[in-house]
């Protein structure tokens, strides 16, 4: 409050103290309306790091976006303006609920590039980004109370969508192959004992975020027989897949499956985030009810981003723009790696992964790299602390570093001004 508010007595004036009691009066009576699912939507720790990371100066290796700038902006420009020219009434109009046929049809073929063979376009629904379709599907088939299986760790997005229902998560070990089938066997075990009604396993089995630790093949089909002999459905969440720069292309849990799983995909990394188009192939049988439980809340996914979007599949070289991504994105994971070995201080150990945008930094027992992120924006670098993938209040001694929007010379600066404060940190113990 400035100085010009008080009076000459160096005290409120009434009117001024009649506001702030009015103010506190409306707060505390609305507050009392909240239900009890908003006590439970919280900030996301992602969001609050990446608008730190817009500082000048700052090094970020925490937001994992796509580097758009390979993109060809002046032709998607023009393609944009021959939209709504020539099929503006229907490009600004009310549309599909579902989506458009002829997007549908399209997310078959991109799904067919992934080995997903057998989708009809009568199953596909159109979200707002995956991260609708999770919020979908958690409507659709969970109570409060209920369990969710995730892996450990997991999106911070789903978790947030997770804990807004009011369902209870309970994680599931992983090692470096992925999902631990064996644990998550006894987990499911030990949960249906005590009683609980366990919906669905979420999972992220190529190049997961944050860990970027991809599912063996050989786990696949167990994972998703474990959950088929429980009557457990498999939300299969898979924006990554499509960049793989090393290693052997592995199908999707869906693939061979396709009663078991609800298959999610998003052209935020393939293609643009900021349109946010995503999809749920939804097996036959559950597919009404997930429909209608998408079209309550967007009526219908915007046109005109969907035609975009078809244009860009229909007409432009989306396939080999994802060979550049690729690209680009084994070049950045590449320097980040290098940087690590060549910085990182004795005792840190991390992740190698096979695609997607990030490394898992495991630093040893007894650091907390929450309270480092401080120390490490004084040092000119953002992270995301692993306290953020897990939803457990328990400190977390591991961290995320992204390098898909990075150039690979920041990334090097950026793991360098990284070293010495997870080095005092380490001296600490």
């Amino acid at each position: 409050m400035s100085h010009e508010t008080l009076d000459a007595a160096g005290t409120l004036p009434a009117e001024a103290v009649d506001a702030i009691e009015r103010a506190a009066t409306s707060a505390h009576r609305h507050e009392a309306l909240f239900s009890e699912r908003a006590a439970n939507i919280r900030q996301s720790a992602v969001r609050d790091v990446f608008d730190i990371s817009m500082r000048p100066g700052l090094v970020s290796l925490a937001g994992g976006s796509p580097y758009l700038q390979s993109l060809p902006l002046d032709r998607l420009a023009t393609t944009a303006a021959d939209i709504i020219s020539g099929d503006g009434l229907a490009a600004l109009q009310y549309g599909p609920g579902q989506g458009t046929g002829e997007l549908r049809t399209q997310i078959c073929e991109v799904m067919a590039a992934e080995e997903i063979l057998d989708a009809d376009p009568r199953n596909v629904v159109i979200t707002a980004g995956s991260q609708s379709a999770q919020d979908i599907a958690t409507k659709v088939f969970c109570n409060p109370g209920d369990v969710v299986l995730v892996e450990d760790p997991t999106y911070v997005g789903a978790l947030n969508t997770f804990e807004a229902y009011q369902v209870t998560v309970e994680t599931v070990e992983m090692d470096s192959h992925g999902l631990v089938p064996a644990m998550l066997e006894a987990k499911i075990a030990a949960l249906q004992l005590s009683g609980k009604s366990i919906k669905f396993l979420y999972t992220i089995p190529n190049f997961n975020n944050p860990s970027g630790i991809t599912l063996a093949k050989e786990r696949r089909q167990q994972i998703v027989d474990i959950c088929r002999k429980a009557n457990i459905l498999i939300l299969e969440d898979n924006p990554y897949g499509l960049l793989r720069y090393g290693g052997e292309p592995l199908a999707p849990l869906r693939a061979d499956n396709p009663d078991d799983v609800i298959y999610m995909g998003s052209f935020s990394k393939i293609f643009a985030p900021g349109l946010r188009i995503g999809w749920a192939l939804v097996p036959e049988h559950l597919q009404r009810r997930y429909y209608l439980a998408a079209e309550s809340v967007t009526l219908c996914p915007p046109s005109l981003n969907q035609m975009l979007v078809s244009a860009y599949l229909r007409d432009y070289d989306w396939k080999g723009q994802i060979e550049t991504y690729r690209g680009l994105y084994a070049e950045r994971c590449q320097a980040m790696l290098t940087a690590l070995r060549e910085h990182m201080p004795e005792g840190t150990t991390w992740t190698t992964p096979e695609g997607g945008f990030f490394v898992w930094v495991t630093l040893p027992d007894g650091v907390d790299t929450y309270p480092l992120l401080h120390q490490a924006i004084d040092a000119g670098v953002v992270f995301i602390p692993g306290a953020a993938f897990t939803p457990s209040d328990e400190p977390s001694n591991k961290l995320r570093l992204a390098f898909s929007a990075v150039p690979p010379e920041s990334i090097a600066e950026g793991v360098r001004r990284l070293a010495p404060v997870l080095r005092k940190a380490i001296a600490a113990l």
